[in-house]
């Protein structure tokens, strides 16, 4: 156990220096990212849709590109952890909100706590997942509104544009690769008919 502990506090030193570096090849492919996932989610919401339906671009999206633009070896960045984490966290935000409407102080601690354990036991853990399930309970009418809706939309839906344009512009130079996962990787390959799909 402590040999494990040991190994993943290396590797996350490890990630840490590595992402903080000074390379500003590397700055400059997250901005990219991070501009064109939240440009095109706050597009969509712009030209779109109507002000009453004006809720595609929440919060925790903003630490989702953190994640997945400017830290993409990170295990929290991987896509399994964006939709997985994102999802669950939704599902039980709306579930907690529910269940217990107009109790605040209990429904935003409930909500992020669950969503953690959940996608700890899920193997999801995102963290900008905590803030989707806190949306879901303290968010303004339209969003409480949306119920179950909100796990679709604003949730999934737009997680799967951030992960389009993080696929597109994390892999974009050779010393870039994203998901570090190389089944995923492969089979994206595969859908996209490009190189290495035979690999």
């Amino acid at each position: 156990m402590r040999k494990r502990i040991s190994k993943g506090i290396n590797a996350s030193r490890y990630i840490i220096y590595k992402e903080t570096m000074i390379d500003f090849r590397e700055h400059l492919w997250s901005f990219i990212g991070a501009f064109m996932g939240i440009g095109l989610i706050a597009f969509i919401q712009d030209q779109f849709l109507t002000k009453a339906e004006n809720i595609f671009l929440i919060g925790s999206f903003g630490a989702t590109s953190v994640l997945i633009y400017g830290a993409i070896q990170s295990p929290l960045a991987q896509p399994r952890n964006l939709i997985g984490g994102h999802v669950i966290s939704a599902i039980i935000g709306v579930t907690v909100f529910k269940v217990l409407p107009d109790v605040i102080w209990l429904t935003a601690p409930l909500a992020v706590a669950l969503s953690i354990v959940c996608m700890q036991m899920t193997k999801t853990l995102h963290p900008p997942g905590g803030a989707t399930a806190l949306i879901a309970v303290m968010g303004s009418e339209k969003i409480k509104a949306l119920g179950y809706t909100y796990v679709l939309y604003p949730v999934l839906s737009g997680c799967m544009i951030l992960l389009v344009v993080a696929l597109i512009f994390n892999n974009m130079t050779s010393y870039r690769k994203y998901p570090t996962d190389e089944r995923f990787t492969k089979r994206v390959k595969r859908m996209l008919g490009g190189r290495g799909a035979e690999e």
